[in-house]
Parts: C-alpha cells; sequence; structure tokens
C-alpha cells in the first residue's frame, strides 16, 4: 500500500468513552475535569423526554452543582448562545457539558470558549481564529451523525439565515462519552437523516482536495463507511437494536475524526443553505443534494469514489472499472435515501425552482468548504446541481 509522504497534522479529542449506559457515570467519569460547578447544554425536546436527567443525576451525586441551559433550537442562533453563555456567567461555571445533537454540542463548545477566555466571538470566526483557553469540556451526542464530539468545529446562525463557524482545535472536547442507549429512541426519519450525514462525512473526508488529506483520515473514513453502510438500514427500521445503534454512533465518531482533519466540501457548501433558508435538518440537506454532487465530481474524483464504493455497499463488483464503479456507488447512495424513505428533491421539502438562483448564490458564500471540494464548482455549477436535485 502506497501512502503520501506529505505533512499533516491530525488532531482529535484525546479520551473517548465508548459503553452503552456511560452516561449515568456521567459524574465519575467526568467532575475530576469539569470541577464543581457544571453548566449542562441540552435542548427542550430532550430535557422534557428525561434523556438527561440520569447523567445529571450522576453529576451531582458526584459532588458538581449542575446548571441546566435546555433553550438549544435546531440550527442554534447567536442569541441563544449568548444566553447559555449568561448562564453560565452567573453560575460561575468551571466546566461545560453539552449533551444532544450536534447543535448542542455546538453551543457547548463555544460557551466553554467564551466562558473560558471572554474571547470576542467575532474574532473567533473562521479557521484557527479561537485562540482560548476554554472551560473543561465534556461532549455527550444523543444521535449517530454530526460527530460534533470529536470535530473542532462549531457552527451557528447569525442573523436570518447565515451560518458561521468557528474551526479550531480549541474547541474539541477534553472527554466525548458515545453511549448508544441514548439514541434508542431516535425516530427513524432522523435516524436516516443523521446517518447519512456521517456517510457524506466520510466520503467528503476521503475526496477532500485539502492539503491536510492525511492517511489518517482515509483510513478512518473507510472504517465509518463499513460501519454506517452496514448498519444505517437496521438502525432506521429497527431503532431498538443497540448493536445496530452502537455501530452507528461509533461510524459517525469515525467519520468525524476524519472530516475533523480532511475537511469536508461542496455537499456540505450547497447543503448549509438549504437549512439556513428553509430550516431542512442538516443531515437532509447533506442528503438532498448528495449524488448530484458527486456526479459533478465523478470527471475528477471518480477513482476516489470508487476506492470506497465496496466500504459502503460491499455488493458492488469489484472488477468493474472505476468509471463505472463510481457510477454505481453514486446510484447506490440515492438509492438508499429512498429505501430509508427520505425525502429526495428539494421540491419535496417546499423549495421552489425560484429559489434556486438564491441557493447559488449563497452556496458561494461557503469557500472555506468549496476549496476541499475535488472539482471547482462555480456559481452557475452550484445552480445546474441545485437544478438536478430539484
Amino acid at each position: 500500500m502506497k501512502i503520501s509522504s506529505s505533512p499533516f497534522v491530525f488532531n482529535t479529542t484525546p479520551s473517548i468513552v465508548f459503553e452503552a449506559g456511560a452516561a449515568t457515570r456521567l459524574g465519575a467519569i467526568s467532575v475530576s475535569r469539569l470541577g464543581r460547578r457544571v453548566l449542562l447544554v441540552t435542548d427542550p425536546g430532550l430535557r422534557k423526554l428525561g434523556l438527561a436527567d440520569p447523567a445529571i443525576k450522576s453529576l451531582e451525586e458526584a459532588g458538581a452543582k449542575v446548571t441546566l441551559f435546555d433553550e438549544v433550537e435546531a440550527d442554534p442562533s447567536r442569541e441563544t448562545l449568548e444566553r447559555a453563555v449568561e448562564a453560565g456567567r452567573r453560575a460561575q461555571a468551571t466546566g461545560v457539558v453539552g449533551f444532544g445533537g450536534g447543535s448542542s454540542l455546538d453551543v457547548a463548545k463555544l460557551a466553554s470558549l467564551l466562558l473560558g477566555s471572554n474571547e470576542d466571538l467575532d474574532e473567533a470566526w473562521g479557521v484557527g481564529q479561537a485562540k482560548g483557553p476554554r472551560l473543561p469540556l465534556v461532549l455527550v451526542p444523543t444521535t449517530a451523525g454530526t460527530g460534533s464530539e470529536v470535530t473542532p468545529v462549531s457552527i451557528i446562525t447569525v442573523g436570518a439565515e447565515e451560518k458561521r463557524g468557528v474551526s479550531s482545535p480549541v474547541i474539541l472536547p477534553d472527554i466525548a462519552i458515545l453511549d448508544a442507549r441514548l439514541t434508542l429512541g431516535l425516530p427513524p426519519a432522523i435516524t436516516a437523516a443523521t446517518g447519512v450525514d456521517a456517510m457524506v462525512h466520510a466520503i467528503e473526508a476521503y475526496a477532500s482536495k485539502s492539503a491536510n488529506n492525511n492517511p489518517l483520515s482515509k483510513m478512518l473514513a473507510r472504517q465509518a463507511l463499513q460501519l454506517l453502510g452496514a448498519n444505517i438500514e437496521t438502525a432506521v427500521f429497527d431503532g431498538g437494536n443497540e448493536e445496530a445503534r452502537g455501530a452507528m454512533l461509533l461510524g459517525s465518531m469515525l467519520a468525524g475524526q476524519a472530516f475533523a482533519n480532511s475537511p469536508v466540501a461542496a455537499v456540505h457548501a450547497l447543503a448549509y443553505p438549504i437549512g439556513g433558508t428553509f430550516h431542512v435538518p442538516h443531515g437532509l440537506s447533506n442528503a438532498l443534494v448528495l449524488p448530484h454532487v458527486l456526479r459533478f465530481n465523478a470527471p475528477d474524483a471518480a477513482h476516489l469514489y470508487a476506492e470506497i464504493a465496496r466500504d459502503a455497499f460491499p455488493h458492488l463488483d469489484e472488477g468493474e472499472g472505476a468509471q463505472a464503479l463510481c457510477s454505481a456507488f453514486i446510484e447506490e447512495l440515492a438509492a438508499l435515501s429512498r429505501r430509508l424513505e427520505m425525502p429526495t428533491r428539494l421540491r419535496e421539502v417546499g423549495i421552489g425552482e425560484e429559489h434556486l438562483p438564491k441557493l447559488a448564490s449563497e452556496a458561494m458564500k461557503q469557500q472555506r468548504l468549496l476549496v476541499n471540494n475535488p472539482r471547482d464548482v462555480r456559481e452557475e455549477d452550484a445552480a445546474a446541481i441545485y437544478r438536478a436535485a430539484w
């Protein structure tokens, strides 16, 4: 096996706990790191379900006073982040726990940064701008999709529609806790969307044009696709299957490690305006444009997609040439969305044809992602991809 000898940097979460039921031991695992005044960030839905209650009880039994911030919404706003920070300041928090989906984890990351450093958020946007320090941080995902527990990225909605990101190793957590039991109650639609999101992370990390694309990310991306491809349908249609749920959670984390170091590209760049403007969940936004972006990329990336095709779909014929295997891979991804009973056209999520030019214009603002795409994307290319997805 030949590997590139190009220099690279690989950062990840230093401690990862993979254990069914681990969230009930959150205090024992993490209070020594978090300190005695903990800000726990989650969303109102999880709070209402009581999913965080055992974790909160565990922290309290370990001697921590817990301040609960449960106002995180999908595509969290800057205003929500600022309220979380204010709650942490009032409590004089010594550590932060993010408990929930990617939105809660993203708010927790930046809350720990702003509480720990009093940094100006407007100076932290972008890649490598956040300086820190941050407060101790523990992340507990309840979905298998974003991989946020091992990524140095937080995405916040600014104003009515614009999504901005902070990308810095400073906001990687101290500990990630992967507890498959927390994902058992996820509805099929959310399981499907977040699972495809994780597959997109692996695919884009593997084919990324980033100068930091590296052998570790490629290896992790392939392992992630093996786990995700083999288990996503079981997790969606047999949601109580703890083994499949655990495999999805682990696959999501591995894909997160991959794209945290070999960044994602045009699928995400074109998905963000769909979520920001029409409030379509992020994973579904990715799924809607995925096959169309890959078809656009195929002239420059067919050999890369062919290399990973059988990781996700082992039944594909490895005797085919790269072009044929790439095409089969893309068709399988499109068919997977249909099997998972996901919407597959932009028109199915309320996007009119008249909105496509604005989506293309907004996508071009995501240059930090587009620079990683295997093929250059111009605004007219983005418009054509959206038309194909419509």
